[in-house]
C-alpha cells in the first residue's frame, strides 16, 4: 500500500507539474489540412469541427454553442449532453446498481423517475473539469482524476487526446486506468452530428443521409425506459437494418423499438466483426454516413464492440444551431426532430449488469488488468457522386 501511495503521487506531480492552469471554458483549437476542430476542458468537449464540403466552404458538421458557458446552462436546463466525455459508465444501469467482485456499489439514478443511471449519475463526467496536460497546433490532451465520484469504487485517471490530421481526420483515444479498486469503466464520445450543416433549409434533418453499419447485424433489446432487457436480437427484416446502405429517414417512421411512444433510433447496435477478424479490430469501417446537402461522408473506425445510434428524436426546435450554421440569417434555424445523429463508440451497454453477454473483459478493470481504452477514428471525405 505505501509503494501505491507513492507511485500514486509520482503519477500526481507529473500531471500537475505539465497542466496548463486555465478555465473550463477556454478554448483549445487544433488544425489540420482540410481539418480544425474546437475543445473545452468543461467535459473535455468537441465544440466545432469544420472540414470541407464538395464546393471547398469550411463547414461545421457538430452541433453545440457559440458562448462556452452556454454548455453549463445546458447541464442546468435541458441537459443535452452536446460534445462531452460521458461517464465514468456511458449509457444507462438498470436500478444504478452492479457487482463487482461481491461488493455492490450504487450510483445516483438520474433518469426516468430514479429507475436507472444515465451517463455516470447526477454530475458525471461531461460535467467536470477536465486539465489541459499537452496542446499543439494539431492535437490537445486532457486529464481527469475521478475519485470515487458519483459512488463508483476506486480511483481511475483517464487522459483523453484528441488529433486531427490530413485526410483529413479526427482520432479521439480515451485511456482509463484504476489506481486501487476493481471497477467498471465504458466511456464514449458523445457529439451531436449533422453532415449537411444545416445548409439545405432552415428547418434541416439528417433524414436524407445515407447511413451504412455493415457489420451490425444485431441490436441489444429494451424496455420502455430504454434500460438493456438482456435479450440480444436481429435488425434483419427491422427498421433498424443498415447493413446495407440506406437513407436514415426511410423506414424511421417503423422505427419504435427506443422505448415508450418513441418513433425514430436510441439503440445501441453490436458489432459482429467477421470471422477472421478480432473483437476489437480497428482496420474496418463501421459506419458510414453522407449528406447530399454538402457531399461531406464520415467514416467511422474503433476498437468499441458497439454502436448506440440516436436520431434527435427529443429535438423540438427551441435551440439555436451556432453561428457558423445561420445560412439562412440569424436566428433563423433551429434544431429539430431528427435534426442531428449522436454516434456513441462504446462496449454493450449496460453489460456489468448482464453477465451471460461475457463483458466483463471489457468493462471491469483492476490495477493489475490493461487499462481501458476507447480509441475511434473518423474519417472525413465527399461522397462519390456528389
Amino acid at each position: 500500500m505505501l509503494l501505491f501511495s507513492l507511485c500514486l503521487t509520482a503519477l500526481l506531480s507529473i500531471h500537475r507539474a505539465s497542466a496548463q492552469v486555465s478555465s473550463p471554458l477556454s478554448q483549445y483549437t487544433i488544425v489540420a489540412p482540410g481539418i480544425n476542430a474546437t475543445f473545452i476542458p468543461y467535459g473535455a468537449r468537441l465544440t466545432h469541427l469544420f472540414v470541407n464540403d464538395k464546393t471547398g466552404t469550411p463547414q461545421d458538421v457538430v452541433l453545440g454553442y457559440d458562448d462556452p458557458a452556454t454548455y453549463i446552462h445546458d447541464t442546468e436546463t435541458v441537459h443535452t449532453y452536446y460534445g462531452p466525455i460521458v461517464g465514468r459508465y456511458a449509457n444507462r444501469i438498470k436500478n444504478g446498481t452492479f457487482t463487482v467482485d461481491g461488493i455492490t456499489s450504487h450510483i445516483p439514478e438520474n433518469e426516468n423517475s430514479g429507475h436507472d443511471t444515465l451517463h455516470g449519475g447526477t454530475v458525471g463526467y461531461d460535467q467536470r473539469n477536465w486539465t489541459v496536460i499537452g496542446h499543439n497546433e494539431s492535437t490537445v490532451t486532457f486529464a481527469f482524476l475521478d475519485e470515487g465520484f458519483e459512488g463508483f469504487p476506486g480511483n481511475i485517471i483517464t487522459y483523453a487526446t484528441y488529433t486531427v490530421s490530413a485526410g483529413p481526420k479526427w482520432t479521439s483515444r480515451l485511456v482509463s486506468m484504476p489506481l486501487d479498486e476493481p471497477t467498471p469503466i465504458m466511456l464514449a464520445n458523445h457529439v451531436y452530428w449533422n453532415l449537411g450543416a444545416f445548409t439545405g433549409t432552415p428547418n434541416a434533418t439528417i433524414l436524407n443521409d445515407t447511413l451504412a453499419m455493415p457489420y451490425a447485424d444485431r441490436y441489444i433489446g429494451i424496455d420502455n425506459i430504454e434500460v438493456p432487457d438482456g435479450s440480444l436480437l436481429l435488425v434483419n427484416g427491422t427498421a433498424l437494418d443498415f447493413t446495407t446502405p440506406k437513407t436514415i429517414g426511410r423506414d424511421i417512421t417503423s422505427a419504435h423499438a427506443c422505448g415508450f411512444n418513441c418513433t425514430g433510433y436510441d439503440n445501441a447496435f453490436i458489432i459482429d466483426r467477421p470471422r477472421y477478424s478480432a473483437p476489437e479490430a480497428t482496420d474496418l469501417t463501421l459506419l458510414s454516413m453522407a449528406s447530399p446537402a454538402t457531399g461531406i461522408q464520415l467514416d467511422i473506425y474503433t476498437n468499441q464492440q458497439s454502436l448506440q445510434l440516436y436520431s434527435c428524436n427529443n429535438m423540438n426546435g427551441t435551440i439555436p444551431v451556432k453561428a457558423s450554421q445561420q445560412h439562412f440569417g440569424a436566428n433563423q434555424t433551429f434544431v429539430q426532430k431528427y435534426g442531428c445523429v449522436v454516434i456513441e463508440t462504446q462496449q454493450w451497454i449496460d453489460g456489468i449488469n448482464n453477465p451471460q453477454w461475457g463483458q466483463d473483459p471489457y468493462q471491469v478493470y483492476t490495477v493489475d488488468s490493461e487499462p481501458a481504452v476507447v480509441w475511434a477514428e473518423y474519417d472525413f471525405s465527399i461522397a462519390q457522386g456528389s
